[in-house]
């Protein structure tokens, strides 16, 4: 197993649905440090970083073994934070927004200035997301700013679906584990609104007609 250097893992258990204050305490504090964490979403266990923060943004990278001109989607509190990393909005976005938000939904926008352009993947493109999940919510509210938010597993390899499985795949890789049980979803659709035509990237827990009709006509 690759360690990284000077990572050493800690493991919590959480309720997923009525997390300890701690708990939360103890997430927000390690992000703010530029660590890396990994905690349970209404789908699938997630990747939290400050996307701020180049230390942390590599070091997932290195967790995951992601190459690096792939993107690192992020998790958003609200519209109104989304404002400061895209570079324009477009009326479709606000539409996906009010309908699928929160919910399992990335939209991809073209990315501002103010996101570091490694989080993009040099792509200058970026995936935005407001989970529904308790524990992701109040990470971020408290944050006050979007984390990273990427699958807690090896590139290429199947996503995990507990906490142990996390641990035992990324022990040494990530700072903490926040460890709720099992989780498992069909994963967050992902839609690409960059262009004149929308294109949807993947297709999950969204399928593709719903997105459809809602930008019918835009």
């Amino acid at each position: 197993m690759l360690r990284l250097p000077g990572v050493a893992t800690d493991l919590i258990e959480i309720d997923p649905k009525n997390p300890a204050e701690s708990a939360i305490d103890r997430a927000v504090d390690a992000i703010q440090r530029g660590q890396v964490i990994a905690v349970p979403t209404e789908s699938l266990y997630t990747l939290m970083g400050d996307p701020m923060n180049l230390q942390a943004v590599t070091q997932v990278f290195q967790a995951k073994g992601r190459e690096s001109v792939r993107s690192l989607p992020l998790l958003v509190a609200d519209t109104l934070m989304v404002e400061d990393l895209a570079r324009e909005l477009s009326k479709r976005f606000y539409v996906l927004a009010r309908k699928f938000w929160p919910g399992p939904l990335s939209i991809i926008l073209p990315a501002s200035s103010k996101v570091p352009l490694k989080v993009t993947g040099n792509t200058g493109r970026l995936a935005v997301r407001q989970s529904a999940a308790v524990i992701a919510q109040q990470i971020v509210t408290r944050m006050n700013q979007p984390v990273i938010a990427t699958s807690a597993n090896i590139s290429g390899q199947p996503t995990l679906t507990s906490g142990i499985e996390v641990f035992a795949t990324l022990d040494g890789r990530v700072d903490l584990v926040l460890d709720g049980g099992v989780c498992s979803g069909a994963g967050s659709s992902t839609v690409d609104i960059t262009e004149p035509y929308w294109r949807m990237i993947r297709e999950g827990a969204i399928p593709e007609k719903e997105i459809a009709e809602s930008l019918k006509g835009l």
